[in-house]
């Protein structure tokens, strides 16, 4: 017998890449109706990935038994650090939203995230893998199905000032956008400065700020290249998304379609890892002018390479600085947690 599953309208969307490899249509799902509100309509993470996974690629591989609208949740005035409390509570019963927005919640949001712990993606997965059942515990007891974790492509600095290496933010007043990456930037001699990101331009051209942390490409897609001269190829963090449902809803699912959307889900998170990847490397080209870069405008950039004390120094600073700040924020239970995943994976060791 068909059924019907009528989702409240206010849903923030799972975070999904579209190209899984061809799959067979999954047979003898019942009907579903699914209303989904997705990430920044303007990035493209959803106009690539979030969007084309709900409207086309879920009726497709189910045969069309299972729908959805999706629009982005700036679309729908909510601005993201109230996500994961209306995911709880069932108002949005799809959702998917940056970690660090929760940092001031409770800092168990930052473990996977610290400034500096993964200074490539393949750490940055190792480590988000470890802690992800610690995260699925902890939510779980809020009303909330992890079903996922995902990533944004690394977080980079930017300067209109040169530099040869991480060093050189000593003295420098760098914009920063979580609490994590504000301690490291100190750490390193510099001044933390919290700005919005659409005011990061003026900020740069001014002389506001000498140096900026976003996304590779994300600063290339805002033409950070326009008012910065140098770029270093050292990932400071990722912002890590996660995928949740509540709970309750997630349990009214046929189960039919809850495997059907968790098989989904799991591929596509690989997908999107995969692009965080190549999305990272053509940021460093694009802005940069590499003759790799696919884009039409590109900028000229100097790419600073890290060197072997560069990453050293990353090292040095995230684990005698930004964990033990982090540690001490944290309770005894989620320090516990952090030993016995990550701090394992990378050997360090996190103390109260």
């Amino acid at each position: 017998m068909s059924r019907t599953l009528a989702l409240p309208t206010l849903a923030l969307g799972l975070l999904l890449g579209t190209q899984a490899g061809a799959q067979d249509v999954t047979p003898d799902l019942p009907r579903t109706e699914l209303t989904v509100v997705g990430g920044l309509s303007n990035l493209t993470a959803y106009q690539n990935n979030e969007q084309p996974f709900w409207t086309k690629t879920i009726p497709e591989r189910s045969g069309g038994q299972v729908t959805a609208t999706v629009q982005g949740f700036n679309e729908m005035g909510l601005k993201g650090p109230e996500l994961l409390r209306l995911i709880g509570q069932g108002v949005v019963p799809f959702g998917t939203a940056t970690l660090s927005y929760f940092a001031g919640d409770n800092p168990i949001n930052e473990a996977i995230d610290l400034a500096g712990l993964a200074p490539d993606v393949a750490t940055a997965r190792t480590v988000t893998e470890a802690f992800e059942p610690v995260y699925s515990d902890f939510y779980g007891k809020n009303r909330i199905k992890v079903l996922g974790i995902s990533t944004y492509p690394a977080q980079v600095l930017f300067c209109n000032a040169p530099i040869t290496g991480l060093a050189d933010v000593k003295g420098k007043k760098v914009r920063t956008s979580s609490r994590t990456t504000g301690e490291f930037v100190q750490a390193l001699g510099g001044t933390a400065v919290t700005l919005p990101f659409g005011e990061v331009v003026p900020a740069l051209q001014n002389g506001v700020v000498d140096c900026a942390i976003t996304g590779s490409m994300s600063g290339y897609s805002a033409k950070w290249y326009e008012v910065s001269t140098h770029l270093l190829e050292l990932p400071i963090n990722w912002n890590q998304q996660i995928h949740a449902a509540n709970l309750n809803i997630w349990n009214q699912l046929d189960p039919k379609v809850q495997d059907f959307l968790q098989i989904q889900i799991d591929g596509l998170i690989n997908q999107i890892w995969d692009a965080a990847a190549r999305e990272t490397q053509m940021g460093y080209d694009c802005n940069t002018g590499a003759a790799t870069c696919d884009q039409a405008v590109k900028g000229s950039m100097t790419l600073v390479q890290p060197t072997d004390a560069d990453r050293e120094l990353l090292r040095q600073i995230t684990a005698e600085v930004v964990v033990p700040k982090w540690a001490a924020r944290c309770n005894e239970q989620c320090v516990k947690d952090f030993n016995d995943t990550i701090g394992k994976e990378l050997g360090i060791v996190a103390s109260k």
